[in-house]
């Protein structure tokens, strides 16, 4: 099992990758905000452990075992920065919580959380219940339907974030 860390760097790889076509060890240092001897040291152990190919001064690149376990990380950071917008979250706090969310969470509840923003993102336009969700976080007040909007007229406002 891969430690957070090893998984941050993987992902980070993999984003460069993408974006470029390839990875330095200084563009490494420079998304993760760390310096390059450290992105040196774990190169070496990701490419020890099989992840990574890299020659000293050269390119980065993902071997099959890193790019699938990139794959899982990155897919996972998606789930839960979606998860957080649909939440109304701000994208800045999104990125930052899904960063901590995608390492720390039972494979279980990712499975049903990854399904459950599937199942909202199928849906033509917003889901009812997320537009009486957004109206409720700004005006404080449950629908007419709910039933505990006719129990109480007004639950109070919560504040926005």
């Amino acid at each position: 099992m891969l430690s957070q860390k090893c998984e941050d760097y993987l992902e980070s790889i993999l984003i460069l990758v993408e974006k470029k076509g390839y990875a330095r060890p200084r563009d490494v240092a420079a998304k993760m905000g760390v310096k390059p001897p450290s992105v040196t040291e774990m190169l070496g152990k990701l490419k020890r452990e099989g992840y990574v190919n890299y020659e000293r001064y050269g390119e980065v690149t993902l071997t099959p075992a890193g790019f699938v376990e990139a794959r899982k990380v990155k897919r996972k950071h998606e789930v839960f920065e979606k998860l957080l917008a649909m939440l109304l979250v701000p994208p800045e706090i999104a990125e930052e919580d899904a960063c901590v969310l995608e390492h720390h969470i039972h494979k279980k509840t990712e499975i049903q959380l990854s399904r459950f923003v599937q199942f909202v993102e199928e849906f033509r336009g917003s889901p009812l219940f997320l537009r009486n969700f957004k109206k409720y976080c700004e005006t404080g007040e449950l629908p007419k339907k709910c039933k505990r909007a006719k129990k109480r007229k007004q639950v109070g406002a919560i504040k926005r974030i």
